[in-house]
């Protein structure tokens, strides 16, 4: 005997491949969702909405591993996959989610060149950010900043995802270093067996710190200071407003950090690419002066020549008397100037 839904699943699939509407079960399920299907994708969203169905999955928004696992158990032609990815992306769009198919999990499924070479480049990229600088002034600032930058690049994250990230998509779990994309895919860096933490997790909390600093200091006086002798900094949950700010943004040569502004992807494609080839800029370290040790509110002590007050009076003397025709010289040049100016006047009424 065969299965009512199958059945249902089979007549759909072959009337939508002979260019006509889906039955009535597919207009019936995409009305409940209130969905509005083009016509050029209800083939291809029905076979996914009626997986989801059957294995008890949300169709919409879909899960990035939804979706990943919806492509794994049919598997067809890449250019047929990238076809149902197109429909489903562009369905999820047009009612205000995020695409499913545009994540790291999908990319690996579709593409496995991606992948290795991902795993490949991850334990380098790692490498080199745990040599980058984390103390002195600038080198310690671009050091901290950078190596989070290599250690979310090992995540196989594209250089976009990285743009978009705020402070409030990236946390630390049981040793894990875990990152939330906007698309809502969840990537973790895991510690090795043996290994209590990941890597990347104490690169991030160096990041964190400088961003911490910054919260409560804002500026690079201190921030020079703090890095030239750093101390540990207590860092509180985060505000709204602090979370919603970008993970990683911009330096400029002064060590300065806008505020709420996010690096472009390709700013951070040219910074991974030229550590990952040896040729990343280099930040020497500069020298930075003590902070005053002088009790808060007492003036510094100052030692005068003894004849500061005569060369003073005497300079003062001086240039009152260099200056005191000074006025009548001005009076002088605007009379000249109006004068000049009537002849203009003249010599233009001639004409």
């Amino acid at each position: 005997m065969t299965n009512t839904a199958s059945t249902e699943y089979r007549h759909s699939a072959s009337l939508t491949s002979t260019g006509r509407e889906p039955t009535r079960h597919n207009d019936i399920h995409d009305a409940d969702l209130g969905l509005r299907i083009p016509a050029r994708y209800r083939h291809d969203w029905a076979l996914f909405a009626d997986w989801c169905a059957a294995a008890d999955q949300r169709a919409i928004p879909a899960a990035p591993e939804t979706l990943a696992l919806f492509l794994h158990e049919h598997p067809t032609a890449v250019a047929t996959q990238r076809r149902r990815l197109s429909a489903i992306n562009a369905v999820h769009t047009d009612h205000g989610y995020p695409a499913p198919g545009r994540t790291e999990t999908v990319r690996r499924h579709l593409d496995t060149t991606r992948g290795r070479r991902s795993e490949r480049l991850a334990p380098i990229l790692l490498r080199t950010a745990a040599a980058l600088p984390t103390e002195g002034w600038p080198s310690g600032l671009f050091g901290r900043r950078d190596a989070l930058l290599l250690v979310l690049a090992a995540t196989g994250l594209s250089f976009t995802d990285l743009t978009r990230l705020r402070r409030r998509d990236i946390r630390i779990d049981d040793g894990a270093l875990e990152v939330t994309t906007r698309a809502g895919e969840r990537v973790r860096l895991t510690p090795a067996p043996g290994i209590e933490e990941h890597l990347g997790v104490a690169i991030y909390r160096r990041w964190a710190h400088i961003q911490a600093f910054l919260d409560e200091n804002p500026g690079t006086h201190l921030l020079r200071h703090y890095l030239t002798d750093p101390v540990d900094i207590l860092a509180d949950s985060l505000t709204a407003e602090q979370g919603r700010q970008p993970l990683v943004c911009p330096i400029d040569r002064w060590g300065h950090l806008p505020h709420a502004h996010a690096m472009t992807a390709q700013s951070i494609s040219a910074l991974v690419r030229a550590h990952l080839s040896g040729r990343a800029p280099n930040r020497p370290t500069l020298p930075v002066a003590p902070p005053d040790t002088d009790e808060a509110g007492a003036e510094p002590e100052v030692v005068l020549d003894p004849d500061y007050y005569e060369r003073g009076i005497a300079a003062r003397r001086r240039d009152h008397q260099d200056l005191a025709d000074l006025a009548d010289t001005f009076d002088e040049i605007e009379q000249r100037a109006d004068a000049l100016f009537d002849d203009l006047l003249t010599v233009l009424e001639d004409l």
